[in-house]
C-alpha cells in the first residue's frame, strides 16, 4: 500500500490532467482516424465512415463515467481508447494490487502512456460505476439527452449520371436529383437506454417519387436498452447488430484487420449493439434479448427478418417443374439510383436466428454459438473456378465456440467454428506482456476454401474468412518515455483460387513504425509498409495471365505539432511504388499540410488541409483521413496527378446548436475526366459541398 500511495503522489506531481483536457469528443479520433485508413488500404476501396455510432458509446461516459475498477474486459474494449495489451494489463493490475485509489495511478501500468491517461480521464472513474440498477425506465424515458442531425451533401459538377440522354442513347441515367440528405435523431439516457431513428437519400436517388414515395430511401430505426437489472443484460428492438466471438460465424461491428496498431488483433464486442448506421446490410431487423442466470452465464436469442438487394437471375424454363427464382449474388452498397439498382432492390428476404450461451468469469469466458440463415429465394452464383465452394442455396447453419483466457500477463483467445458442410474454421491468438517494454500479439488463423459464412468478418488478408491460412506476429516496444516502436510481420496462402487470381497464391506482409512524442506538444512518427503478394499480371505477347508476386511499398512521415491551445497543425508525406517482374514500375510521392484552428472564446472553429499528389495511377495511392463534418470524415485515396483542398467552418455561438458547412476540391493535372461511368466528370475537377446542423436538448 505504501509503494502505491508514493506512486500515486509521483503522478500526481507530474500530472494536471483534469484541468487540461478539453473533453471535446469530436478531435479525440487519432486511433479512429489511422484504422479507417488501413481498413480501406487494405480493402482497395474508398470511403467514408459514420462516426456517430463509434463514438455513442463513448460520448456517454462523459455523463456517467466508466468505473475501472468494475469494467468488464468487454467494457473496456468498447471504449475504443486502449489497445488489447493496455486492457490485458489493466486487468491483471487490478487482480494482483487490488482497486486503483485514483485514475492517475495508470500510470504505475507499464503499456499505460501519457497520452493514453489523458485520452481516458474524461471518460472513467474510480468509483460509482454502472452497476447502480436503480434507475428506472420511466425515469430514462423522459429525462435522458436528445440529438438530431441534419445534413446535406452535393457534387458541384454535373455527373454523367445527371446528364442529359443524347437522341438516340439508351444508356441508364440516375433517376433522382444529385443532393444526399441524413436526419438522425437519439435520445439516450447515460449508457443504458437508447432509441432513434436515422434515414438516409444517397445522391442519385429519388426522393418523395418514383421508388421512394414514401421520402428517404433508406430508414432505421431501434431501442435498445442494456444493463437494466443484474439479470436483464439487454434488450434490442427493430434494428440491431449481432457479433460472436472473433467474428467467424457473425461479426456487425467495424472489423478492421492489419493496422498501424500493431497488437489490436482481437475481436471482442456485446452480443447484442444499438444499431443506427446507414449501412444497409451489416444489421439485423428484429428482436433479440441478453439474459443473465447468476453472476457468471448469460444466454442471447435474437430472430430478424430483412429485405435484402440482390442480383435475380432469369426463372429456368427448361424443363417444366424446374422453374424457380434465384439470385447470383447479394448486393451491400446500398445504392439505387438507376431502374437497374432499382430492379435488384430487396429483392431477397433473409431470415436470420441464433443465439449464444456464455460462461465467463474473472480471468475470461467461453461461449457457445449459433447462426441460422434462410433465404426466400436461392442463391445461385454464376459459375466461375473461383467461386466453386462459396455458399450456395437458401439455408446455412453455423456453429462455434469462442474463449478468452486471462493467466498472468498472457491472453489466449480464439474461435472455432463449423458450417453446414463440415467444413471447420479456426482462429487463435495470444497477447503477451513479456517486459515492461516489450508486448506482442501472435495470431493463427485457418479458413478451408469451402467453409461458408455469409456474414463472416474475422481478422484476416481477404473477406469471408474462406480460401486461407495466416500467422501474424505484432510487438510493442517502448524503449523510453517517448518513443514507441510497434511493427507486425503477416505471411499466409491462398489454397484455391481467388476473384482476380488464377492459381493458388501466397503473400508476406510487413509494417514498421517509429513514433516520437512529447506530451500535448507534438507527435512524429515515421513508418514504413512492404507487401508481396502474388496476383494475376497481363503478358501482352499472351492470351492467358501469369501469377507473379507484385510489390506494393509505402513509406510515410507524419507530424502533428500543437503550436498553442487554438492552433494544431499536422504535415505528411509519403512515398511509394507498385512493381512486378514483367510490367514498369509504378512510382508516386504525396504531400499534405493541416492547420486545425479552434480559439477559445470564439464560437467559430475551422481546419484546412492542402494536398499535393503525383503517382503513376492507382496502382500508387494513398489514403488520407480528412476532418469532415462533425463525426462524419472521408478517407480518399490520393493518385494520379494533382492537388486536393478542404475547408471545414464550424460554428458554436447557440447554446445546444452546433452549424457546419464543409468544401473538397480535387484537381487531376493529367485527367480530362474524374471518376468512371455514371460518377464520371467531364474535366480535370470535382467539388463537394456539405452542411449540418446538430440540435441537443
Amino acid at each position: 500500500m505504501r509503494l502505491r500511495l508514493v506512486v500515486l503522489l509521483f503522478c500526481l506531481s507530474i500530472l494536471s490532467l483534469k484541468s487540461q483536457v478539453d473533453s471535446l469528443l469530436p478531435d479525440l479520433q487519432d486511433n479512429a482516424q489511422q484504422l479507417a485508413e488501413d481498413f480501406l488500404q487494405n480493402t482497395d476501396s474508398e470511403g467514408s465512415f459514420d462516426f456517430n455510432t463509434l463514438f455513442e458509446g463513448l460520448e456517454a461516459y462523459l455523463d456517467r463515467p466508466l468505473n475501472l475498477n468494475k469494467a468488464s474486459e468487454l467494457e473496456l474494449r468498447e471504449m475504443g481508447l486502449l489497445s488489447d495489451i493496455q486492457i490485458l494489463e489493466l486487468i491483471n493490475y487490478r487482480a494482483t494490487a487490488g482497486d486503483l485509489i485514483a485514475i492517475y495511478e495508470l500510470q504505475a501500468i507499464p503499456s499505460f502512456d501519457l497520452q493514453t491517461i489523458r485520452n481516458l480521464v474524461p471518460y472513467v472513474s474510480v468509483s460509482g460505476g454502472l452497476d447502480d440498477y436503480q434507475i428506472s425506465l420511466g425515469k430514462m424515458l423522459r429525462e435522458g439527452k436528445n440529438e438530431l442531425y441534419l445534413r446535406w451533401s452535393k457534387v458541384l459538377e454535373e455527373q454523367k449520371g445527371f446528364s442529359a440522354l443524347e437522341p438516340g442513347e439508351t444508356a441508364q441515367r440516375y433517376l433522382g436529383d444529385p443532393n444526399q440528405y441524413y436526419v438522425r435523431f437519439k435520445h439516450s439516457a447515460s449508457n443504458r437506454l437508447s432509441y432513434g431513428f436515422t434515414a438516409e437519400k444517397d445522391r442519385g436517388e429519388e426522393f418523395f417519387s418514383g421508388s421512394n414515395k414514401n421520402g428517404f430511401d433508406f430508414y432505421s430505426a431501434h431501442f435498445f436498452l442494456k444493463d437494466y437489472s443484474k439479470n436483464i443484460k439487454a434488450i434490442a428492438l427493430g434494428d440491431f447488430a449481432v457479433s460472436f466471438g472473433q467474428g467467424l460465424i457473425l461479426f456487425s461491428g467495424f472489423g478492421y484487420g492489419k493496422s498501424a496498431f500493431a497488437l489490436n488483433v482481437k475481436r471482442n464486442s456485446r452480443t447484442l449493439r444499438q444499431y443506427s448506421s446507414v449501412n444497409e446490410s451489416n444489421f439485423m431487423r428484429g428482436a433479440g434479448a441478453t439474459i443473465a442466470f447468476g453472476s457468471h452465464l448469460e444466454a442471447t436469442a435474437f430472430a430478424s427478418y430483412i429485405k435484402r438487394d440482390g442480383n435475380l437471375a432469369e426463372p429456368d424454363t427448361s424443363e417444366v417443374d424446374a422453374i424457380f427464382l434465384s439470385v447470383t449474388s447479394l448486393d451491400s452498397d446500398g445504392l439505387h439510383r438507376t431502374s437497374s439498382e432499382i430492379a435488384d432492390e430487396k429483392a431477397i428476404g433473409q431470415f436470420t436466428t441464433g443465439g449464444s450461451l456464455k460462461w465467463q468469469a474473472r480471468q475470461g469466458h467461453i461461449a457457445f454459438n449459433a447462426l441460422y440463415d434462410q433465404l426466400d429465394v436461392t442463391l445461385q452464383r454464376t459459375p466461375a473456378p473461383y467461386n466453386r465452394f462459396y455458399f450456395n442455396g437458401d439455408h446455412l447453419l453455423n456453429l462455434s465456440v469462442d474463449y478468452s483466457y486471462i493467466f498472468q500477463n498472457y491472453n489466449f483467445f480464439g474461435e472455432t467454428a463449423r458450417s453446414e458442410n463440415g467444413s471447420i474454421a479456426t482462429i487463435n491468438g495470444l497477447l503477451i506482456g513479456l517486459d515492461k517494454k516489450i508486448d506482442m500479439a501472435l495470431l493463427f488463423r485457418h479458413f478451408p476454401r469451402d467453409y461458408q459464412a455469409l456474414n463472416a468478418t474475422p481478422f484476416a488478408e481477404t473477406s469471408g474468412a474462406r480460401n486461407e491460412t495466416g500467422f501474424y506476429m505484432g510487438i510493442g516496444i517502448y524503449p523510453s518515455r517517448n518513443w514507441i516502436i510497434s511493427a507486425y510481420y503477416d505471411i499466409w496462402r491462398h489454397p484455391w483460387l481467388r476473384f482476380g487470381v488464377d492459381a493458388p497464391s501466397m503473400g508476406q506482409e510487413y509494417r514498421v513504425r517509429l513514433t516520437y512524442f512529447i506530451k500535448r506538444k507534438m507527435e512524429t512518427y515515421l513508418e514504413v509498409r512492404n507487401q508481396v503478394r502474388e496476383e494475376n499480371v497481363d503478358r501482352f505477347e499472351e492470351k492467358t495471365n501469369f501469377l507473379l508476386p507484385t510489390q506494393a511499398f509505402q513509406a510515410r512521415l507524419h507530424l502533428s505539432y500543437q503550436v498553442s491551445k487554438a492552433l494544431e497543425l499536422r504535415s505528411r508525406i509519403d512515398y511509394g511504388f507498385a512493381d512486378n517482374p514483367i510490367n514498369n514500375r509504378q512510382d508516386g510521392i504525396a504531400f499534405y499540410q493541416d492547420i486545425l484552428y479552434k480559439p477559445l472564446g470564439t464560437p467559430f472553429s475551422f481546419s484546412t488541409r492542402f494536398a499535393i499528389f503525383d503517382t503513376d495511377g492507382f496502382q500508387v495511392r494513398f489514403y488520407a483521413y480528412e476532418n469532415g463534418l462533425l463525426y462524419t470524415p472521408s478517407i480518399p485515396a490520393y493518385y494520379n496527378r494533382g492537388t486536393r483542398f478542404y475547408f471545414n467552418l464550424r460554428y458554436r455561438g447557440f447554446r445546444d446548436l452546433t452549424l457546419e458547412a464543409r468544401i473538397a476540391q480535387t484537381y487531376w493535372k493529367n485527367e480530362e475526366s474524374i471518376g468512371s461511368s455514371l460518377e464520371e466528370i467531364e474535366g480535370p475537377v470535382r467539388t463537394q459541398v456539405s452542411a449540418q446542423v446538430k440540435y441537443q436538448f
